[in-house]
């Protein structure tokens, strides 16, 4: 067992590992190891005093063992300060991830200071045939580019998206429900023209119909778009 791995089972709680491999149906039970997302506040801090040659070794052995290793593998990503530096990590980890509890957790601030530099490896993710790193790319997307970054082309590229993985359409669905959010009038032709598979479709205005934010009256409008789906629509 690693110095790393060691400090991970320091915090272990088998009835959350458990719990969290429900939350997570695509991945084996044994590889959770059990630690609860606050911990990672302490876990954090603990493998940085480890040392550079440590760390270096753990970002870089790959694939690791363990989920709760994955997680702290993107908390160390966030944690760069660097722009190339942590644009590196993230693309030599980015074919490891293997859940949507991996991909969901990046958020490095270097990104959202370098939008300009990232959004080409945005649309290169997007464009990727690997379902995870599809959706890194629109999660970045919905992150950093649907507002004063906003340009319309970037829906029209995850509108092309057709994919048999439910985590990528479901990531689609919450991306367009968020620009309907804060960008209506660009969004709305996408939802109008059906741009977007009949599930998804649904999905996004589903999605957009929970959220607080939009109003009684574009939720009733948006909830007699949906389309009915039959087999070969979807």
């Amino acid at each position: 067992m690693t110095k790393i791995q060691e400090i991970l089972f320091s915090y272990q709680d088998e009835k959350y590992a458990d719990f969290t491999a429900k939350l997570i149906p695509t991945e084996k039970r044994e590889i959770f190891i059990g630690v609860r997302s606050p911990a990672f506040k302490k876990i954090v801090p603990d493998v940085l005093s480890l040392g550079e040659v440590e760390i270096n070794q753990f970002l870089e052995t790959l694939p690791h063992q363990y989920h709760e290793e994955n997680i702290l593998h993107i908390c160390l990503i966030n944690k760069t300060k660097d722009f190339n530096e942590c644009l590196l990590k993230l693309e030599r980890f980015l074919p490891y991830i293997s859940n949507w509890a991996v991909s969901d957790g990046l958020s490095p601030k270097i990104f959202e200071k370098n939008t300009d530099m990232l959004i080409s490896e945005i649309k290169k993710w997007i464009n990727d045939e690997k379902p995870y790193t599809k959706r890194v790319g629109m999660l970045l997307l919905k992150k950093y580019f649907l507002e004063e970054e906003f340009k319309p082309e970037y829906l029209e590229l995850c509108s092309q998206i057709r994919s048999p993985e439910y985590y990528v359409n479901m990531m689609t669905a919450w991306l367009f429900s968020e620009a309907l959010v804060k960008q209506w009038d660009a969004t709305l032709p996408f939802i109008l023209e059906k741009k977007l598979d009949s599930w998804t479709h649904n999905k996004a205005i589903q999605k957009s119909v929970e959220s607080f934010r939009i109003t009684p009256e574009q939720k009733d409008y948006l909830k007699s778009l949906k389309v009915k789906i039959t087999r070969g629509n979807n």
